[in-house]
């Protein structure tokens, strides 16, 4: 018993350790919670695509201000909404969005790439960016990620209902004269701030994970959207502690280690649950 205590309390003695764990719950938390809507809607090729497509504006405030969060944010952000609206408007000219999105995600991930190998010590920066490094949060990051945090999950709740219709009904939406396009735009945008607030924790190449499989494995378990949510949130937050241990013991990167924590959640559920397990499919 004593040595389970030791096994938990370890990392705790270290200050990096604990912002890390915080990050990483308020990170799995609000990516969980967002990302509900971006199942049920079927957006998980956008979500993707974003998290790739803000890598340039990421670019750019590296640039201008080193390791900097708040021009790291801030540039992420401009990227991710000039995204939204090029993907949006190039959608609406006539391609298929998943074409529009394939267009403009690869040429703004190519564009940050360019733009991170001019400088010298690119490899170790685009690694950084790529996989994130949530044992590297400061204070001051720590504030940014609550603040932006809260913020995204308050406008969730105070605009629930009109999101909540537009995900199940667009049609009964047109019917309510709900602001669809004002709607639509909103969800895009708090997608891009999530993303760019989740960039130290599991970075690019893995942020649609977060965005996506904890919402997924809610999923399988229930279709009560407070009740998805709850489960969901419940399982980024969860992984990304159990994943900031096995990073701590088994001294593998804390991101991946954080994504496959989640997925393996998802595979246990996908297997294992009630109604739509594999394994109770086979056995009845």
């Amino acid at each position: 018993m004593f040595e389970i205590i030791n096994l938990i309390t370890e990392p705790l003695q270290y200050a990096f350790m604990v912002r890390g764990m915080i990050a990483g719950v308020i990170v799995g938390s609000v990516c969980a919670v967002l990302g509900v809507y971006i199942v049920l809607r079927g957006m998980a090729l956008f979500g993707n695509a974003l998290s790739h497509a803000i890598l340039p504006g990421v670019a750019v405030g590296y640039l201008v201000g080193g390791n900097n969060q708040t021009w790291l944010f801030i540039g992420g952000l401009v990227a991710g909404i000039l995204t939204s609206i090029g993907i949006g408007s190039i959608s609406k000219g006539g391609l298929k969005e998943d074409t529009a999105t394939g267009v403009i995600f690869t040429g703004m991930f190519a564009l940050g790439i360019a733009l991170i190998s001019t400088v010298r010590n690119y490899s170790v920066d685009l690694t950084h960016f790529l996989f994130g490094n949530v044992l590297g949060v400061s204070d001051s990051d720590l504030w940014l990620i609550g603040i932006c945090g809260c913020l995204v999950i308050l406008t969730i709740f105070a605009f629930y209902k009109e999101l909540l219709v537009i995900s199940f009904d667009p049609l009964l939406a047109k019917t309510l004269h709900l602001p669809i396009n004002f709607l639509n735009y909103l969800l895009l945008v708090l997608i891009a701030v999530t993303i760019v607030l989740s960039l130290q924790t599991v970075g690019i190449a893995l942020m649609s994970a977060m965005l996506v499989t904890p919402a997924a494995t809610a999923y399988l378990v229930t279709r009560r959207l407070p009740i998805m949510m709850v489960l969901s949130a419940l399982c980024g937050s969860v992984s990304a502690i159990v994943g900031l241990y096995l990073s701590f013991y088994v001294n593998i990167a804390s991101g991946p280690a954080i994504v496959l924590v989640c997925t393996s959640f998802f595979i246990i559920t996908f297997l294992l649950s009630h109604h739509r397990g594999v394994i109770r499919k086979v056995s009845s």
